[in-house]
């Protein structure tokens, strides 16, 4: 497994204090909110499209998302005003292969920036047994078309803390490029969002090189970049359908690999019912826990903004393998 660490060069380490990153407010995802404003106006797909949207942006950008907090994102249908709003901003800030109704509606749209954060760093396919995540299409062996090749593409990277920051540098050429006014300040807060996102890759690379276990149970298949860059093996439980129970060989493997590698927690997350993990938990006689996959941000949410919860899960990893 390529563990290798590539971090992204920030010009300043001191430009997160200056900037002060924390204080920018949250994303709005007001439907209310139009665009045609007097700022950058742009529209993002979800949570960590969003965050990028917000914390690149600044004062300049005025965000909105089309994923309510809450909502679970591959259950979203974009509304004839989500329509409009698309038509009428400045840019278009999605992640394609994650939810088809926001590609076919950018692709539909005549907006001139569109950017679609999957372009901007290396996807994988994590071969995930067949654990498939929800909306998303099982990799195809017979099939070598690039079209089936992206379907089959593991679209969490944003839970990699370097492959989200190679995003984010990509989205900040892109907001110099549609708004050249304030490219400066686009590039400032570019390099201050990247030196946290360096910091927090070396919060985990510190916080996990020595464990009891690098094996972690999940009901999500969404943590394959987490467990790659950390030398950690995720287990997904279930297959399409989150509020299906696993069946009772899935049960019996997986109590003999929680034996076998001092698994202790199943982990379940905000948006999608807790019962499978919970079950599994029950008949295993493991322990249950939240590993959130940060498709929203929600008042259970264990922290306001990307990094409040990234260390929550951090923290969470920690106790459940052994952290030593």
């Amino acid at each position: 497994m390529n563990v290798r660490r590539r971090l992204i060069s920030a010009t300043a380490a001191t430009a997160a204090t200056a900037l002060g990153l924390g204080a920018l407010s949250a994303c709005s995802s007001d439907s209310a909110a139009k665009g045609n404003t007097d700022k950058f106006d742009v529209v993002a797909s979800f949570y960590p499209m969003a965050f990028l949207a917000e914390q690149i942006g600044g004062d300049h950008a005025n965000v909105t998302s089309l994923t309510e907090p809450g909502q679970e994102p591959h259950d979203l249908e974009i509304s004839t005003k989500q329509r409009a709003q698309l038509e009428e901003a400045d840019a278009a800030l999605y992640l394609k292969g994650l939810q088809p109704a926001v590609d076919e509606a950018v692709g539909q749209t005549g907006i001139k920036t569109k950017i679609d954060a999957a372009t901007l760093t290396h996807l994988e396919d994590h071969g995930t047994g067949g654990h498939t995540h929800e909306g998303e299409e099982a990799h195809s062996e017979e099939s070598h078309s690039e079209e089936e090749e992206e379907h089959g593409r593991d679209p969490h990277v944003w839970l990699d803390p370097v492959k989200y920051a190679e995003i984010a540098q990509g989205v900040g050429k892109a907001f110099e490029k549609a708004d050249p006014d304030h490219a400066a300040d686009y590039k400032k807060n570019t390099e201050a969002l990247v030196t946290k996102l360096n910091g927090l890759d070396g919060d985990f690379e510190n916080g996990l090189k020595n464990t009891k276990s690098k094996v972690f149970f999940t009901n999500h298949a969404a943590f394959g970049y987490l467990a790659e860059r950390y030398g950690l093996t995720q287990e997904a439980i279930s297959g399409l359908d989150p509020e299906s129970e696993p069946s009772g060989a899935r049960v019996r493997e997986l109590q003999q690999e929680a034996k076998a590698d001092g698994v202790t927690t199943v982990f379940y997350e905000t948006l999608v019912s807790d019962k499978t993990a919970k079950t599994l938990a029950r008949d295993a006689k493991l322990k249950t826990d939240v590993l959130d996959p940060l498709e929203g941000i929600t008042d259970t949410s264990r922290g306001d903004d990307y990094f409040q919860v990234m260390e929550a899960n951090l923290k969470a990893l920690q106790t459940a393998l052994g952290a030593k």
